[in-house]
This record gives C-alpha cells, structure tokens and sequence, in this order.
C-alpha cells in the first residue's frame, strides 16, 4: 500500500517521517510532501478559512497531487481533502487526520466513495486545557494586564476587576462541552478546589460533574469555559442575552471556536459590564486587526490562537494515528 502524507509547518517532514515510523515497518510505502506557507500566519489564515467555510475554502497546489490517483491511504493535518482531491485519488480507502475534528474534510464525498476517515481526539486536549487554566489565572488575577504596564514603566494596581479580584477554591466553572478537552480542565480545576458544572446535550457517559441546563450553567458559574465543537447547531449558541444571565462578576473564556460565539455580542457584553471579563485565543478574523474593538477593552485577555499549539501534541499527533490505522487495516484484512 502506498500512503501520500502532507506535512506543514506545524509538522514537519522529519517529525511526520517519526511520528509514521510504525507505518514504515508495517510495510506501508509512505510519500512525505509539504504544504508549504511563507510563515505560521499564512498558514493560520488558511486554516481559518477552511475551519469557517469548510474544506471547499481552500485548495492545494497542483504539485501536491502529483500521481495522487496511486495512493491508498492520505494523510493531513491542516491541508483540505476536498472534492477535487478526493475525486482525483482513485484508489484512496483512508483518509488520516492528524486533528481533533475533521473540519478540513469533505466527508460526505468520502463516505460516497467508501472512503474511511479517521481522525484523532484528544490529540492536542492537555495542551488547550493547560492553556485554558492559564487564561482563567490570567484574567481574573490580571496577570497580562500587569505584565503589559510594568513593560511600559507602570506600577500598575487598579484593574476593572479590583473590587472583587477572587482566588479560585469554592468558586463555580460551568463547562459548555465535555469532551476530551473539558474533562481535563474539569480535572485540573478541581484541583484548584473549584465545584465544576458543565452543560453538553451530546453527553451520555459517566462523570462526578453535575449536569445541568445552559441557562442553569450561566446563572451558576464564575467561570464560562467553552469546549464544544463548531457545527451548524452549535454556531453562535451564546449571543447578547446568554452574557446577561452571566454574574457581573463572571469571565468568559474562549479556547476552542470563535464561531461558537456571535464575537459583536461579546463586545458588547465586555463594554457593558454584563460581565467581569474574557479571556480569549480564537477569533472571528486572525490574525485580530488593530483596529479591533478588542485590543481597545481593559477587561479581555488576548493570545494569538496558542492553545493547541505545543511541540509536544504536534509531535506525538502521527504516533497516535499510526496506531488506529495500523488497527483500521488489521481489522480490514480480518
């Protein structure tokens, strides 16, 4: 078999040739080819794009699918396996995503041609739930905030937060999602001795977390921390009036979709006092102008979509799919 895996900046060459190692030896012939981009920020644009309009938003170049009709197994991690791709791989059975979701997929068109798709979950979920605690620190004990004024000679010790700064035990954080990721930040917040409660219609397993309704979960929470997937039902679930049910002493955190939340109503709740703050690492345009009303609020903290981004959860990414699909076509020859 013959396995065509494209690389980027994220995963390079020799991290993917490692990482597919186990494919190697399991007599698969593996291809490596680069998606190239001029920087990390060419890259995240088109990223971006193709999480927000599907995997139709962008194509790959020519060079890339050179002889892609001799390949059966196609792997990516950010590059789009759309129609023109899928069409053109006559002999493709798999299809290898070296990320959570499978945005960058034209699943439908695969599952037509009985192609199988097989992604991997929780691939990056220790390094966007470690980030999120961090953001959650970040902004309620206005460590970003602090760190921007003494870089320009303040000592600074008035925050918008001032009157009711908190620490963390016996506080609520209300999680909209319980997946890979939000069962980790549920666990390294309970830690910090915090009562964590979580909303997940999608949810059927078992867990010490208590359940409740969206509404219940807004009420409740000193911390909203979003963890759920971006889909036509999900887009734009929490909008103006969602942040008015929040406490005035609330934050809002945001590691996962930035289309999960209508971004003009967050602004509007963040100018309004509706609540305390946000802390966010997603947003509707990256890189985030200068001109965005963001940058000009006090009581945001901001990061350039880091969350996932750890050498480690790129690194150990193709190990972990090399062993579901070496699993996938065991089970096929059985």
């Amino acid at each position: 078999m013959k396995c065509l895996a494209i690389t980027d900046l994220f995963i390079p060459g020799d991290m993917m040739e490692e990482g597919l190692k186990e494919l190697a030896k399991a007599g698969i012939d593996v291809t490596i080819r680069e998606w190239k981009h001029k920087n990390l920020e060419e890259l995240q644009k088109d990223n971006l794009a193709i999480e927000q309009g599907g995997s139709e938003a962008v194509n790959l170049p020519q060079t890339l699918l050179k002889d892609i009709e001799t390949f059966d197994i196609l792997i990516t991690q950010f590059a789009p396996i759309n129609e023109k791709v899928i069409r053109a791989a006559q002999q493709l059975k798999v299809i290898g995503v070296l990320r959570g979701g499978k945005e960058n997929i034209n699943e439908k068109l695969a599952k037509e041609k009985n192609i199988k798709v097989i992604n991997t979950p929780g691939r990056n979920a220790r390094s966007v739930a470690e980030f999120t605690v961090g953001l959650i620190l970040s902004e309620m004990r206005n460590i970003a905030r602090s760190h921007a004024a003494l870089k320009k000679g303040r000592w600074r010790k008035d925050f918008p937060n001032s009157a009711f700064v908190p620490e963390l035990e016996d506080r609520t954080v209300g999680l909209i999602g319980l997946g890979n990721i939000g069962r980790l930040v549920g666990r390294f917040l309970s830690g910090f001795d915090m009562r964590v409660i979580f909303y997940d219609p999608y949810f059927n397993g078992q867990t010490d977390y208590e359940q409740v309704n969206l509404d219940t979960l807004l009420k409740q929470s000193d911390v909203v921390s979003m963890h759920a997937r971006l889909t036509e039902e999900t887009k734009h679930m929490i909008r103006f009036e969602h942040f008015q049910k929040m406490r005035d002493t609330a934050i809002f955190v945001n590691s996962a979709r930035s289309g999960l939340v209508k971004e003009d109503d967050l602004i509007k709740a963040l100018r309004y006092n509706e609540i305390a703050g946000a802390a966010l690492d997603t947003f509707d345009r990256e890189p985030l102008p200068d001109n965005s009303p963001l940058v000009q609020l006090d009581n945001v903290t901001l990061t350039s979509h880091l969350a996932g981004s750890t050498n480690d959860a790129f690194r150990n990414t193709p190990k972990k799919l090399s062993k579901y699909l070496i699993s996938y076509l065991e089970a096929q020859i059985e």
